[in-house]
């Protein structure tokens, strides 16, 4: 297993900024996702880890050697394109193969290579086929062991799931993470998918504008997001953003008079709070509009407009018992509450009193 540390990496096209300085550290063994939006620059810092992109500055380091010069074959890593690049002409036997041929490893290893990955991914009876006659998930599992049978240390993913179906990839997510978990390789898997980076990833590093906004474990993250965009990127629905003013030096949600929200310090612009943290309640603290109602089985969501603070997602069990047009009450408690300044950065609790 080897760790991969990124030392102030930085690249540049011409006058466009892609990647900022960013320095990370990929823990031997984890699996890590670099996440954001489309243009963040997560698959730009992927294509620099394989010796794709070369650094406008900074270091690349994969275990004790630094790779920043070496080009891709030196670097004994693997990768997973969005697009499989299977070979058409090719059978899945020899697709799998076609790297251990090229670098001209022992043929007689080729055999026991090939059934150990082949039973791995549940490809013995697809062996002589070609890409043309497997379905997407096949597809991708060729692709996957491809990179496997290398027995590289590394293995770089660039949103390997995003051609394939919901089911598929739902199925391919649990074959991926326990891939990885079976053969303690260090993974790094970029997706724009936060359900795909929260499901699988030891480490999240959410990347905004070619900067690291955030990193650590999923957990952490949903929990105690740094900036609002953070609290907004990650949950379904994402985190509630609602404007606060100021009430004889309290902050209040807008337009509201109050009451003051515990904990909020005087800086505070703008109140987070989770949709499932959010109660309609018969007698509650704040009054609200049902601006709009989904459905989704086990749940609802209650679109509920809170006039000038903005409009609150909330998690309803069941079938919510309210229609659009309806006034409910909303609560929730103060220990679930975010609390972010007018840079969209989070607010740490006051500091209790001392005696």
């Amino acid at each position: 297993m080897s760790s991969i540390v990124l030392d102030r990496v930085d690249k540049r096209y011409g006058d466009s900024h892609a990647v900022h300085a960013l320095s990370l550290e990929v823990p031997a063994g984890s699996f890590t996702v670099l996440l954001g939006p489309s243009g963040c620059g997560k698959s730009t810092t992927l294509r620099m880890i394989a010796g794709l992109e070369t650094p406008t500055g900074g270091a690349i380091r994969i275990g004790d050697r630094d790779v920043t010069a070496l080009p891709p074959a030196q670097r004994r890593l693997s990768m997973v394109f969005q697009s499989y690049a299977l070979f058409p002409h090719l059978s899945v036997r020899e697709n799998i193969l076609f790297g251990l041929k090229v670098r001209k490893e022992p043929a007689r290893e080729h055999a026991a290579r090939l059934q150990r990955v082949s039973r791995l991914l549940g490809l013995d009876s697809l062996l002589d086929r070609k890409p043309a006659q497997l379905s997407g998930g096949q597809q991708q599992r060729v692709a996957l062991g491809r990179a496997v049978i290398s027995e590289a240390p590394v293995c770089l993913m660039d949103e390997p799931l995003s051609n394939l179906d919901a089911q598929l990839r739902h199925e391919m997510r649990r074959e991926i993470r326990a891939l990885q978990r079976t053969l303690g390789m260090t993974m790094v898997y970029v997706t724009h998918d936060q359900t795909e980076a929260m499901s699988m990833a030891d480490q999240v590093v959410l990347m905004n504008r070619g900067r690291i906004e955030q990193h650590g474990t999923p957990g952490d993250i949903y929990a105690r997001p740094a900036t609002e965009f953070a609290a907004r990127f990650i949950g379904t629905p994402p985190m509630n953003l609602l404007a606060l003013e100021s009430l004889h030096g309290v902050p209040v949600l807008a337009g509201s008079h109050g009451p003051a929200l515990q904990g909020a310090r005087p800086q505070a612009a703008r109140l987070g709070i989770r949709p499932e943290n959010i109660r309609i309640v018969p007698d509650g603290r704040w009054r609200a509009r049902v601006a709009g109602l989904e459905y989704f089985g086990a749940d609802s969501i209650v679109q509920c407009d809170l006039g000038a603070a903005g409009t609150a997602a909330v998690r309803a069990p069941g079938v919510a018992g309210c229609a659009p047009g309806a006034t409910v009450c909303l609560d929730w408690s103060p220990a679930d509450q975010h609390f972010f300044d007018a840079s969209g950065r989070a607010l740490s609790p006051p500091a209790a009193p001392t005696d």
